[in-house]
């Protein structure tokens, strides 16, 4: 998973990124509002963890302008306001976590991991002009709905799930196939060139690109 650290205080950042690199998450980061609003909206981030207080552009402001583009996206608030006044007005923006500084990295990533647990739950997930949706077994590709196998659905669905981070095939086989062991990953590409054709993708691509000798990688 992809997240975004739009905070002005070095020493900050580099202790979230340490820690949460720790945590296998891959980091970007951001030191004003207006770079923060740019690769929030550019990069295929996950969630982002915003300063209320920032150069060039205030959080809230940041966090108004990323819901008009990204609807879903995560927001988490860290900020040393915490009046209900100020904490609603957060909400009001768009936020959907506030966590006061100073904070535990603990309870923070318990936060974190809490919301993505939420979009793991998601029943709709997109990619592109892709629409997958779980709960009917259904793909889409712009309103033509496309047939797709049991394992094809359920490794479109990891890679969706997992955008903007490389999905390796080792880890594909244990996440989707289940299998832990030394197994023939040349089985993945099979499926992954079946995915392509009925939804009539080249491997070069942006949306579902191979990384040679590595895996595959979702971007939107």
């Amino acid at each position: 998973m992809h997240i975004l650290i739009v905070e002005d205080e070095k020493g900050i950042v580099d202790f979230l990124k340490q820690g949460l690199e720790e945590e296998n998450y891959t980091i970007s980061t951001a030191f004003d509002g207006v770079e923060g609003l740019k690769k929030a909206i550019e990069l295929p981030v996950d969630l982002i963890l915003l300063d209320w207080m920032l150069p060039k552009m205030q959080g809230i402001e940041v966090c108004k302008n990323i819901r008009n583009e990204k609807t879903n996206l995560p927001i988490i608030f860290l900020t040393a306001k915490d009046t209900v006044q100020e904490t609603i007005e957060g909400l009001k923006a768009g936020a959907n976590d506030y966590i006061k500084k100073p904070f535990s990295f603990e309870e923070l990533l318990e936060r974190i991991k809490i919301h993505f647990r939420t979009k793991d739950d998601a029943k709709i997930l997109t990619l592109g002009n892709i629409t997958l949706d779980k709960s009917k077994f259904q793909v889409f590709v712009d309103n033509s709905e496309i047939s797709l196998t049991q394992r094809e659905f359920e490794l479109l669905e990891y890679l969706i799930k997992n955008k903007g981070t490389v999905c390796t095939r080792n880890k594909i086989i244990e996440d989707v196939w289940d299998i832990h062991f030394e197994y023939d990953t040349g089985v993945i590409d099979v499926f992954m060139n079946a995915i392509r054709k009925k939804l009539n993708l080249t491997k070069d691509q942006d949306l579902i690109k191979t990384i040679r000798g590595v895996g595959y990688i979702a971007n939107d």
